[in-house]
């Protein structure tokens, strides 16, 4: 049995989610977190002393041990690593170069997409009082739809998904950032490309469940 550690409404946990629903895997999630169960609790801590969520405790036969994964982008590709039987149009593919180009677009999302999404999200979205500066919010707005327009022109090369032709875990993360983008009080530029490549995702399993279904 796989558990997963964080409340479903984070992003991050939504990645895992979404990835087990695409492998079929059954899985046990626990609330943890702001507003129900401590991340600084020492338990959560002896599996994640970054005290953030995801965590993934895998303690299925055959597993080497009890291994606990964080970094969500990492247990995405244990999990299709190790489960996916879909060749060859698995969720991480096999070959090298494709392999590649999958991570290649999940680093992106997990360090350029999100870093220009932050301070506009924090504002616009969470209220944060620690991100009140207007120009600051005006900057990540233009960054995070600059970034958008580098996407929209990906899958205008792909005709498909991110990746290539087939579905595959960098459309598992970037589709979340997808909807978030489109659900954040903003201006937005339009990319017919991405609206048309989220139109495609809805077809996946997991999709309405845990990507669009009304959370950021």
């Amino acid at each position: 049995m796989l558990r997963i550690l964080g409340k479903a409404t984070s992003i991050n946990v939504r990645k895992v989610l979404w990835t087990c629903r695409e492998l079929g895997l059954a899985f046990e999630r626990e609330d943890w977190g702001n507003g129900v169960r401590s991340m600084q609790d020492p338990a959560f801590l002896a599996l994640n002393p970054n005290a953030m969520m995801p965590v993934l405790v895998d303690h299925s036969p055959g597993a080497s041990g009890e291994l606990a994964l964080w970094e969500s982008n990492t247990i995405c590709r244990y999990l299709a690593t190790r489960y996916d039987t879909g060749e060859p149009d698995s969720l991480l593919p096999r070959d090298p170069a494709a392999r590649a180009r999958v991570e290649q677009w999940m680093d992106w999302q997990a360090t350029e997409l999100n870093n220009a999404w932050r301070y506009a999200f924090m504002a616009l979205v969470r209220g944060s009082e620690a991100h009140r500066d207007a120009a600051q919010v005006a900057a990540s707005c233009a960054g995070w739809n600059r970034h958008m327009g580098i996407l929209a022109r990906q899958l205008d090369h792909t005709g498909a998904f991110v990746a290539g032709a087939s579905f595959s875990l960098a459309d598992v993360v970037l589709g979340l950032s997808a909807n978030r983008w489109l659900m954040t009080p903003m201006e937005r530029e339009a990319y017919p490309a991405v609206d048309a490549w989220l139109a495609r995702l809805e077809e996946r399993p997991g999709f309405g469940e845990f990507c669009r279904n009304g959370i950021p």
